[in-house]
């Protein structure tokens, strides 16, 4: 993290033990965050986070008098001595009854420390998000009536921008990707599917350079007969190369693990919840594709619904997971630590299937779902994400 700090200060009050009592409430902060805070101008914005540190009393005016130098939101720093929090109640107010917003950073060191780390984070991933081009190829399958936001609100909200590419480009790659790599795909396959769908990541890794995409949604389904092969293989592997890739153009789900990959850097696992236990408060997740590297071994199966092509049967670590899925209407998220209990082997369900229990209530997404596919990756990282998400404006 890179956090900046400019200061207001009333000339009134400052001496050498003032001085010493301001470094020391600073360096305090940074310890407790592991980073330094780096003293900046007041115009200086290149960083992850930019905090106002209101040193005293009779800095409102400061304020009034340099506020074309500052950006929104105002994170305001106090340290709760020489009337700081006082003069930095009423710079807030004037914030917000003009409309605009920001916070006053106040309490205890821990308290301060924890809200910067979140903030910063937040201000992290926006940049990255603002920089980020998603694909939408094809449109998203029919079924998925809940989980396609507004793509309008999308870039509003997160800077994000989105193309639409047809599922033609990806027919013609394929038909023009001759040559693959069977060493992509490691393990005991029928060379005949093993090419199919080695040219189907082909063709999805052509368009998606082509287009500058960092990651896309397909709608695989309909590529099941032209191709006479399944996304799967090809979709794992781009993952696994950094380019975020969601099955049946959900959209919803494609944000949120793209989501999941700046924040933690982690692949993730777009599952189908397929059977919730309330009262073991655990649910069963399943989906045919998955990164390679999330697994400790996998095999080839036939993806379930056309039992067409390679799927990923992949089996999992068992321990610490996170579960989580934005709603397409950009208000709610359902984010819960867990725990992988087991791999199932079950022949009604897609191929790669873990039994997980949850931290958090599963029945909330028998009461309140946020939709379809949800995002599986190891580690708890659920207050980190539940923190986040808050900042950008869900509930």
């Amino acid at each position: 993290m890179h956090i900046k700090y400019s200061c207001l200060r009333s000339d009134l009050s400052y001496n050498e033990d003032f001085k010493r009592r301001s470094e020391a409430f600073i360096a305090e902060i940074g310890r407790t965050l592991g980073t330094e805070l780096e003293l900046s101008e007041l115009k200086d914005y290149d960083c992850d986070l930019k905090l106002i540190y209101v040193q005293t009393g009779g800095s409102e005016n400061l304020f009034l008098q340099n506020i074309a130098e500052l950006q929104e939101p105002y994170y305001l720093l106090t340290n709760g001595s020489n009337n700081s929090l006082a003069a930095s109640l009423e710079i807030m107010n004037y914030i917000d009854r003009n409309g605009h917003a920001g916070e006053i950073l106040h309490g205890n060191t821990e308290y301060i420390a924890g809200r910067i780390n979140t903030l910063a984070k937040a201000g992290e991933l926006k940049k990255k998000l603002s920089a980020t081009t998603l694909g939408v190829v094809g449109q998203p399958s029919d079924w998925l009536i809940s989980s396609i936001p507004s793509y309008d609100e999308v870039t509003a909200r997160f800077g994000i921008r989105f193309k639409h590419i047809s599922l033609e480009e990806i027919k013609k790659e394929f038909n023009n990707s001759l040559l693959v790599d069977k060493s992509k795909l490691p393990g005991v396959f029928k060379d005949e599917e093993k090419i199919k769908a080695l040219r189907t990541y082909n063709a999805f890794k052509k368009v998606a350079k082509d287009n500058d995409l960092s990651g896309f949604t397909v709608r695989c389904f309909d590529l099941l007969k032209p191709l006479e092969t399944t996304g799967c293989v090809g979709l794992a592997l781009l993952n696994d190369e950094g380019i975020t890739s969601t099955c049946e153009g959900d959209v919803a789900a494609m944000l949120s693990m793209h989501i999941v990959r700046l924040l933690t850097g982690q692949t993730s696992f777009q599952a189908n919840p397929s059977r919730i236990d309330p009262s073991e408060n655990t649910a069963v997740l399943a989906h045919c594709t998955i990164p390679l590297s999330m697994t400790e071994r996998f095999r080839p199966d036939t993806h379930f619904e056309s039992g067409t092509g390679i799927a990923v049967k992949g089996e999992l670590s068992t321990g610490d997971v996170t579960v989580f899925r934005m709603s397409a209407d950009l208000e709610h998220f359902f984010v819960s630590d867990g725990t992988i209990l087991k791999n199932l082997d079950e022949k009604d369900l897609c191929r790669t299937q873990i039994l997980v229990r949850f931290d958090s209530d599963v029945s909330e997404l028998l009461k309140h779902p946020c939709g379809n596919h949800h995002i599986v990756f190891y580690g708890h990282h659920a207050d980190e994400i539940r923190n986040v998400m808050r900042e950008f404006g869900f509930k």
